[in-house]
């Protein structure tokens, strides 16, 4: 390109709207001259012209050339030689340019099938196989694009912090920011606040009967993280995992993403049901909700418990308890935890912050075997290098001044009441074959349809009246899959629960007829 020809053509190219207002005319002009380079307008090896000549031919300072060729200097893009000039020195990699080969056109191949699995404007197309696993919702999972995140009546999952008292936990982390230890502003590489990790301790021994010391817990981002880490730490690509068929979607995602391979053991009143076609898949995890389990809600059974714990111990594998919801129950006493029963330390109790605080709060705890504590506070480290340290200051203050407990007992009545309240709505479902659940504990309610029922076109019927609810189905694995919507309750307001169980109704009763 000669001198005349590129003054013209970065004439033309600043004279573009293409530019922000406020970005300065060096910038503006290495931005030009480095588009044309990386779109071969001037080729490699091409000579620029003196910062001089070409001031003069733009009307710009030579200050202002300079500035723009320092910074192309700086980057590789040109390099200047002593007594010659300025030149181009990008260039394409050896070999970027050559014959594509019987290789590249298989990958492209397997790219483009992958692709036509979805529409042609679906960005999910761009994704792994283990980016798909990832994204896909529970409540869609057959079509990611069209999930919400909004929160509406009844989504399951979502609980209701309206009523948090934020005037105290604004007093507690401004008692924490006043004066900060250096160390609070670090990641944490002991695996969490001291503090908060012993009143865990004393909370989850006293509530949970979790047999531990404060050395076994470690500070979490919450439940998918600490299933994260277990996978990473305990488990190698291709390894089996024992999930519970239904089971918690998200759960099962963390550990899809971990390339391990799922294998799903049905539930039945006494919860996860092993039989002897699932014993010869020998698992290196269980992963399993005993004390409610997620989403049907049994609690399982003493024989089930101790047969897992023995299995576990026989081949050697390690079992994820995940105690979601526990501080629910709203009839009888609390249910003791599985790791509670655990003697041979075969077992990870993890458990979050979430439902109880608030969602964005973020923190959880994994408890983790004496043998494990070195080696997890280490991998929790390097991998996730874990903060919030005031935050989590402010949560122990929160436990330990008895906020946590006041709140839980204030979210139990709330709860406890919207409960009984969709129950009644929901009882008239029964007329047309639809089976509610009456357990008395967790965050939602399941109603469970015959087989032949598409509870997934029921689910879309009822987001027509703004209501969402999740398939059943879509927390199961194989054909045969349970049939049914999860409800929850936590977030719709009491005053109108009873007005969106009886819509609920209503739609599920005319889709049945």
């Amino acid at each position: 390109m000669q001198q005349l020809v590129l003054s013209e053509w970065l004439l033309t190219e600043l004279a573009q709207d293409t530019y922000p207002a406020r970005m300065p005319n060096h910038r503006r002009l290495y931005e030009a001259i480095r588009r044309a380079i990386t779109q071969k307008i001037l080729p490699a090896g091409a000579r620029l012209p003196s910062t001089r000549s070409l001031a003069q031919d733009i009307s710009v300072s030579r200050n202002t050339i300079l500035a723009a060729f320092d910074q192309l200097i700086d980057e590789g893009y040109v390099a200047a030689k002593t007594g010659s000039g300025t030149y181009i020195s990008y260039q394409q990699p050896d070999g970027f340019t050559k014959t594509t080969t019987v290789v590249d056109l298989e990958l492209a191949s397997k790219r483009e099938d992958s692709s036509n699995s979805t529409t042609a404007n679906d960005d999910y197309s761009a994704l792994s196989k283990r980016g798909m696993a990832a994204c896909v919702s529970a409540s869609t999972p057959n079509n990611p694009n069209k999930k919400s995140h909004e929160i509406q009546p009844f989504t399951p999952g979502a609980d209701d912090y309206s009523g948090f008292p934020y005037a105290i936990w604004r007093r507690l982390l401004n008692r924490q920011w006043r004066a900060p230890q250096p160390s609070m502003l670090d990641a944490s590489h002991d695996g969490g606040y001291l503090p908060l990790r012993k009143a865990i301790a004393d909370y989850l021994r006293v509530s949970r009967a979790v047999n531990l010391t404060y050395e076994q817990v470690l500070i979490t981002s919450g439940t998918q993280q600490s299933i994260d880490l277990c996978a990473r730490l305990l488990t190698d690509q291709g390894d089996q995992v024992w999930v519970e068929n239904p089971g918690y979607w998200a759960a099962r995602r963390v550990l899809e993403v971990n390339g391990l391979q799922l294998h799903p053991v049905n539930v039945d009143q006494e919860g996860m049901a092993p039989s002897m076609q699932d014993f010869r898949v020998v698992p290196r995890l269980i992963y399993t909700t005993p004390s409610h389990q997620y989403p049907k809600g049994m609690v399982m059974s003493y024989g089930r418990r101790r047969l897992l714990l023995d299995y576990a111990q026989n081949i050697s594998s390690w079992i994820i308890e995940d105690d979601y919801d526990s501080e629910f129950r709203f009839e009888g006493r609390p249910i003791s935890s599985l790791q509670g029963m655990d003697q041979n330390n075969r077992v990870l109790y993890l458990g979050t912050f979430s439902k109880v605080i608030y969602p964005g709060i973020r923190l959880g705890y994994l408890v983790v075997p004496p043998k494990l504590i070195a080696s997890f506070k280490s991998g929790l480290y390097e991998l996730q290098r874990p903060g919030q340290m005031v935050i989590q200051a402010a949560l122990a203050d929160f436990i330990e001044e008895g906020h946590f407990a006041s709140n839980i007992r204030r979210l139990r009545q709330i709860y406890g009441e919207r409960r009984r309240l969709l129950q009644t709505a929901l009882a008239p479902i029964a007329s047309v074959g639809a089976r509610l659940s009456t357990l008395d504990s967790g965050l939602h309610l399941v109603v469970e349809f015959d087989q032949s029922c598409d509870d997934v076109h029921i689910a879309a019927l009822a987001a027509e009246h703004g209501l969402r609810v999740y398939p059943l189905s879509n927390y199961g694995m194989g054909i045969n899959r349970d049939k049914g919507l999860i409800i929850g309750y936590a977030y719709a307001s009491t005053a109108r629960v009873t007005q969106y169980g009886n819509l609920l109704a209503e739609v599920i009763q005319s889709a049945l007829k």
